[in-house]
């Protein structure tokens, strides 16, 4: 009788074991960075990474925006896996591919702290989107032509690696800066200047002789100058302290005879040149190899001058800011530039002279967001700078601020 007791009672242990429910089985952890040989989406077989960027439709849903609470990264709706490198592409325009905010990439980007310039990107390498512990970063897989992924060093150059991407058009910048358009004043005391031209000449034309004098360097036949006029003072709005002049190109020459005074040939004329005018060399010392980054500070001035005195100023014009390094900016400072709100008249007032606008109330309608702007050379007290995106009419006179 115990016997078939125990045997009843095992055979109920039994039963009620199997009718336990198993746990779910878990999903395998998730990995926590890409492998080498996978292959993500790549955004088209000839279009640059602006081309992209200006192509993806904005009917197209978004996907999810990432964001954590301490650093939001918002990337760009229809963000690709991964982006082959094009000849031509710029890194504000492949920001743009990745990211809503081109100035968040340095919060993406994943750089190889043993390698000196890590922020250069060639024609050829794959740019890969993955995230890590939830977040996305941005791994570099170098192209072939790289040398099977040997990075390349930069060396001593006046002007940047043909096949490195650069953060700006590296020939806009090129053109403004070998033709200086704003002066300071000891540039322009120390600057040589022109002392006559043959036959009194004021109007040049190639091959016009020009004599120079007030060299502080040596000399040497060949040697390339721009005659630029000192102009009007230019002045801060908000202080009226004058931060330099605004330079006038002239015209362009090579030296043929050294000597004091110094003769040179002209190359190039665009307007009068007169005795007086100064020379200064045609180099660019503008290294592009920055990232795009929000200024350390924050900070709001004015758009005070554009270069070629256009009135209207749309994408890749270079403007100068009152604003520069003593505020905190460096090169590649991103700031969004703001149109200032019309004055206007409120009709819909009180009396019988509501119906005449000379007496209605005057209303300041708000500042208006119209594009943005890029830091790509800083002096003390105003910056030069790059408009990257226009989508209003921008003047002289509207704000910059920190975006």
């Amino acid at each position: 009788m115990q016997r078939h007791q125990i045997l009843a009672l095992l055979v109920s242990i039994v039963s009620i074991a199997g009718c336990q429910t198993r746990p779910p089985p878990q999903p395998p952890p998730p990995v926590s960075s890409a492998e080498p040989g996978i292959q993500g989406t790549v955004v088209g077989d000839d279009r640059t990474s602006m081309e992209a960027a200006l192509d993806k439709s904005p009917a197209t849903p978004a996907p999810p925006v990432y964001s954590q609470p301490s650093q939001p990264v918002p990337l760009a709706p229809n963000a690709p896996d991964s982006y082959v490198v094009k000849r031509g592409d710029t890194l504000w325009g492949i920001s743009k591919v990745f990211l809503r905010d081109p100035w968040y990439w340095p919060e993406i980007w994943q750089v190889n702290p043993q390698v000196k310039n890590p922020h250069l990107i060639y024609p050829g390498d794959t740019l890969r989107l993955v995230y890590v512990d939830g977040r996305p970063q941005i791994l570099l897989q170098p192209g072939l032509q790289r040398g099977d992924g040997v990075r390349v060093e930069p060396h001593m150059r006046s002007r940047p690696l043909e096949a490195a991407v650069t953060t700006i058009p590296y020939e806009t910048v090129a053109a403004f800066m070998s033709k200086p358009s704003v002066l300071e004043k000891d540039q322009i005391k120390q600057a040589p200047y022109v002392l006559a031209t043959r036959d009194s000449h004021i109007v040049m034309s190639d091959g016009n002789t020009v004599y120079a004098s007030g060299f502080k360097r040596p000399l040497e036949v060949g040697m390339h100058y721009n005659l630029v006029r000192v102009g009007e003072a230019l002045r801060d709005p908000d202080d009226h302290q004058i931060l330099g002049y605004n330079g006038v190109y002239t015209g362009s020459g090579h030296v043929t005879r050294i000597g004091d005074p110094a003769t040179l040939i002209m190359t190039e004329s665009a307007r009068e040149t007169y005795p007086g005018d100064k020379l200064f060399t045609g180099d660019v010392d503008v290294p592009l190899d920055f990232v795009p980054s929000p200024p350390k500070n924050q900070t709001t001035g004015r758009i005070i001058m554009v270069s070629d005195g256009v009135t209207v100023i749309g994408q890749y014009e270079v403007v100068v800011i009152n604003r520069g390094a003593r505020d905190g900016l460096a090169p590649g400072n991103v700031l969004a530039v703001f149109s200032k709100g019309e004055v206007v008249r409120d009709t819909e007032s009180k009396g019988f002279l509501a119906y005449s606008t000379s007496f209605a109330k005057k209303v300041r309608l708000p500042d208006e967001r119209s594009g943005t702007f890029m830091v790509f050379k800083t002096f003390n007290r105003l910056s030069y700078g790059l408009i990257m995106e226009a989508t209003d009419i921008i003047r002289v006179g509207d704000f910059v601020e920190s975006p």
